[in-house]
């Protein structure tokens, strides 16, 4: 008997053993509350096949399905699909008749449920707040899914919650304060678009994956404090500072990933290594110095695995590493300023008061506006009957003197304004400067240079734009930088390429702490004055009037640099090159000198003396370099030719000394041949005239900006006038 009994008692435990571990039948308003959630889901693959008779309780796990109860409740429910982002975009999420909302209205009827796990179903929408339903979660993980906007922060309300797992998704934003979850070990919130600051977290937290998100925070110190921590994964982010040395100490750490940040600096010397730690990715980041001992090429751990390629690391393990000044140069990500609460109130006082001053200052131009059209309606009607004969008396006064420099004050106020007709100005947040570069991808540089790197970008609005990156000395930050950035919103200006907005950002916290000013610039995309006269196709448009044009919106924007803002600016590497032109062939200067304190040593290679523009000049003497500068420029567009060297730019200002004395024929042989035809003698020959004198050798000889532009203005003046009388081709 006793031998009878014996294999039935193994079959029945085995059976126990094999079994699903669910220990009832699921409830019939359950059971209602399934089929519902099959029918929103679209009927997925994993949940087919279900029929009236179908006891859930009981229906074997699989890697798609597994349903656990508990005393007639669901417990445990596991719903892996097929739409992932391998699939074909049509099958990557449900169809727009798909309500997020009624799916979690029906789904949190299930109170009892320990455990859920939703992946690959193509559920999309912002996931609602009405998840803190499922008061008894433990494990909750919705990844590869397409669920977008902010994480709730009712989700921190759902106090058994051990872990969390919202990876591959479209969530953006800020990560709720997630510390009330006392009991949370595991975060994974990997490739989404969350950021800028790192989440708050228990410290009793194990495993923390933010790879692949919008972070840029430096790497907290409370980390500190996290004594389980076995796995960090923040790479593929935009992390900045230095990596602390207390990180690779934590008691429990096993693996490390910082890889594919603006982390910057140097690691400690001195760092110790935690006896579990087995894997650190530093690369791919901006660091230097070398590798503490205990993750070094000497180290005594043979277990232990570094990834340190593409820093700028010397006696690394890799040989792949950046030169220094790679590192030096690249580091632009840096750590916004905190503000206090207090701080952005005050901000908004000062906004408001700055506001209410503008708009003051609008109202007083607009009744100065009307008084300045009325006069010159007053006005005009005389003006025509007498502006012939004008022109005739001014001609002959500058045929009497030839190296005369004339009366600043002749030049009409109404110059000296900035012509707008840009976008308001804007102090733009590094996350919209990340954006518009796509973080500073090097496919959208443009240029190199002593001031920065340029990049192209596009705005949120679609407007192109360029950014400038401006790295600034460290000892003048505290006391200037306020100071520049009011000195960057006045830098616009019909005729400069204009700002649009800035960004300044400071990481205070380092020792090689520095910030950087992101400046972005309007887009100028006609080219070059330079292209223009070399291009023979767009030379052959380039006639006299329209060399005046461009010559005479040089003038202004250098009148506006030199009297425009206070204190003026000078030294403003006027080169062909560097004067772009619009689609209206309207000049804009490029790459002058921004009101930042930091210093550049563009040396003229043009200028017998190498003279810096900024470093070694007084303001007297960068404003005479600047005016010998525009005598370059007007010497080229006259020419037609690139002035290649000091010894041509000397003799071509001689021949030109010399056909101001010998006539007009001489003249006419020296000038671009393709304008012949185009000109009046008179208008030329003023032009010639304040050229001349631009390039004197003694700077004290060099006419002002105001005398430049007035002479300008006259010989197009000239021009107009000899135009309109007919008699234009027996002056030419």
């Amino acid at each position: 008997m006793n031998n009878f009994w014996v294999p039935i008692c193994f079959l029945l435990l085995t059976l126990s053993i094999s079994s699903p571990i669910s220990t009832a039948q699921l409830s019939p308003s359950e059971v209602r509350i399934l089929f519902q959630m099959q029918k929103l889901l679209e009927y997925p693959e994993a949940l087919q096949g279900w029929t009236n008779w179908t006891n859930f309780c009981f229906l074997p796990p699989s890697p798609s399905l597994r349903i656990v109860c508990t005393n007639n409740r669901l417990t445990e429910l596991t719903v892996t699909g097929n739409k992932t982002k391998t699939s074909p975009p049509t099958q990557i999420t449900l169809s727009k008749s798909f309500s997020i909302d009624s799916f979690f209205t029906v789904l949190t009827k299930l109170s009892n449920l320990k455990s859920l796990s939703l992946v690959s179903l193509g559920l999309w929408g912002p996931l609602p707040s009405k998840i803190n339903r499922l008061w008894s979660l433990e494990t909750l993980n919705l990844s590869s899914n397409s669920i977008s906007g902010e994480i709730p922060p009712s989700l921190s309300s759902i106090k058994n919650l051990t872990s969390i797992n919202l990876a591959d998704n479209l969530h953006n934003g800020s990560v709720p304060d997630l510390r009330p979850l006392t009991f949370l070990q595991e975060i994974n919130l990997g490739n989404n678009k969350l950021g800028p600051g790192f989440p708050s977290l228990g410290d009793s937290i194990q495993i923390i994956v933010l790879r692949n998100n919008s972070m840029r925070s430096d790497i907290p110190a409370g980390l500190k404090i996290f004594d389980q921590l076995t796995k960090l994964d923040i790479s593929y982010n935009k992390f900045v500072g230095p990596v602390p040395s207390f990180l690779l100490s934590l008691p429990s750490i096993q693996f490390i990933n910082v890889s594919k940040n603006k982390l910057s600096g140097a690691l400690s010397s001195n760092a110790t290594c935690g006896k579990n730690l087995i894997v650190l990715d530093i690369s791919q980041n901006f660091l230097i110095g070398k590798l503490p001992t205990c993750v070094g090429s000497n180290s005594k751990a043979s277990n232990r695995t570094v990834l340190d390629s593409w820093n700028c690391l010397s006696g690394g393990i890799s040989k792949y590493q950046h030169p220094y000044a790679f590192c030096h140069k690249e580091a632009l990500a840096v750590k916004p300023p905190v503000e206090t609460a207090g701080k952005k109130e005050e901000n908004r006082i000062k906004l408001g008061v700055l506001l209410g001053m503008i708009g003051g200052i609008v109202g007083v131009a607009g009744v100065v506006g009307l008084l300045v059209l009325v006069i010159i309606k007053r006005a005009g009607k005389r003006s025509t009957e007498d502006r012939f004969d004008r022109s005739k008396v001014e001609k002959i006064s500058v045929r009497s003197s030839p190296k005369r420099n004339v009366n600043a004050r002749r030049v009409p106020q109404l110059m000296r304004l900035p012509t707008l007709g840009l976008p308001p100005y804007q102090v733009f947040t590094l996350e919209e400067i990340d954006d518009a570069t796509n973080n500073f991808d090097t496919a959208n540089l443009i240029t190199e240079g002593p001031q920065g790197q340029v990049y192209k970008g596009w705005l949120r609005d679609g407007s192109q734009v360029q950014v400038k990156c401006v790295k600034l000395k460290q000892k003048q930050m505290p006391q200037n930088l306020k100071r520049s950035m009011e000195g960057l919103s006045k830098m616009r200006h019909k005729h400069l390429v204009s700002l649009i907005g800035h960004s300044a950002v400071t990481y205070q916290d380092h020792p090689t702490a520095s910030n950087t000013v992101f400046i972005v610039l309007e887009n100028v995309t006609n080219g070059s004055l330079m292209d223009h006269l070399t291009d023979w196709r767009k030379k052959e448009w380039m006639k006299w009037p329209q060399r005046m044009a461009v010559t005479i919106g040089i003038a202004r924007g250098v009148q506006f640099l030199h009297t425009g803002v206070a204190p003026g600016i000078f030294g403003n590497n006027l080169k062909i090159e560097n004067i772009l032109l619009d689609e209206s062939v309207s000049a804009k200067i490029s790459n002058y000198n921004l009101p930042l304190p930091f210093q550049v040593g563009s040396e003229s290679h043009l200028h017998g003396e190498g003279i810096s523009s900024n470093s070694h000049l007084s303001s007297a003497e960068a404003e005479k370099e600047d005016i010998y500068q525009l005598g370059i420029i007007l010497l080229q567009v006259l020419t037609g030719r690139l002035i290649k060297s000091a010894t041509e730019l000397d003799e071509l200002r001689i021949q030109f000394e010399e056909g101001l004395i010998e006539g007009r024929s001489t003249l006419r042989e020296i000038v671009d041949s393709s304008m012949i035809g185009s000109f009046a003698y008179q208008s030329l020959k003023t032009a010639v005239e304040i050229t001349v004198n631009c390039l004197s050798r003694d700077p004290s000889k060099r006419p002002s900006i105001d005398n430049v532009l007035w002479n300008l203005q006259y010989s197009i003046q000239v021009q107009e006038g000899w135009t309109s009388s007919g008699n234009l081709s027996g002056q030419m």
